[in-house]
Parts: structure tokens; C-alpha cells; sequence
């Protein structure tokens, strides 16, 4: 049998967590704790960035973990999609724009084409 490309998220891996580095991960679930609450965006908004966000940094855990914390909160399935399909245009987006940069190398080594 194939072994995971990813190993799924245990107790086990969130105590090795802890025990080699406590304060760090104190600190990161205060400030995950404080970037999540309720402001001046309510918390399903704040987990559907997530979800895209998580697409375009392409963290499995965080994809799994934002998708069923925006649910939980009571965000759609469709908003859920909607929330992917942006991060599909933003990272299509960039690859575009940044485009700029090879036309400007080409430009100067070739004379413009």
C-alpha cells in the first residue's frame, strides 16, 4: 500500500509539537485566536479567506481545516466554492502579471522581440 503524501494530523504529531517548541505554539494559537474573533469582519468571512488563501498556498491541513470551520460557522457549500474559484483567479492573476518581468528581460536582451 502507498504511503500518504501527507501524514493526517494526530494527537500524536500536536504533542511532539508542543513538547519541542511550547512557546512558540502558545503564541500561535494566541494570535490564530486573535485573527480569527469576531472584528470588523465576522468569522465566516474570515474563514472563507482562509479557504482561499489555504488554495493558494496549497497547505492540505489548512484547506481541510478552514473548509470545515467555515461550515461550522455557516458558510455554503457554493460560498465555499466561490471563496476557491477567487483564489484560482488571484493565482492565474499573478502568473499574469508578473509576466511583466520576463517581457521587460526580453525586452532589454533581445531588443523586444
Amino acid at each position: 500500500m502507498e504511503a500518504a503524501m501527507y501524514p493526517p494530523a494526530t494527537s500524536e504529531l500536536a504533542r511532539k509539537r508542543r513538547e519541542l517548541a511550547p512557546e512558540p505554539l502558545k503564541a500561535f494559537k494566541a494570535f490564530s485566536a486573535a485573527v480569527f474573533a469576531d472584528g470588523a469582519l465576522p468569522n465566516v468571512t474570515k474563514q472563507l479567506i482562509a479557504v482561499a488563501v489555504a488554495h493558494v498556498t496549497q497547505c492540505p491541513y489548512c484547506i481541510k481545516g478552514h473548509t470545515a470551520e467555515a461550515l461550522k460557522q455557516g458558510a455554503t457549500e457554493q460560498q465555499i466554492m466561490e471563496a476557491i474559484w477567487v483564489a484560482a483567479e488571484m493565482r492565474a492573476g499573478g502568473a499574469y502579471a508578473h509576466s511583466a518581468l520576463a517581457l521587460d528581460v526580453m525586452q532589454h536582451t533581445h531588443g523586444g522581440g
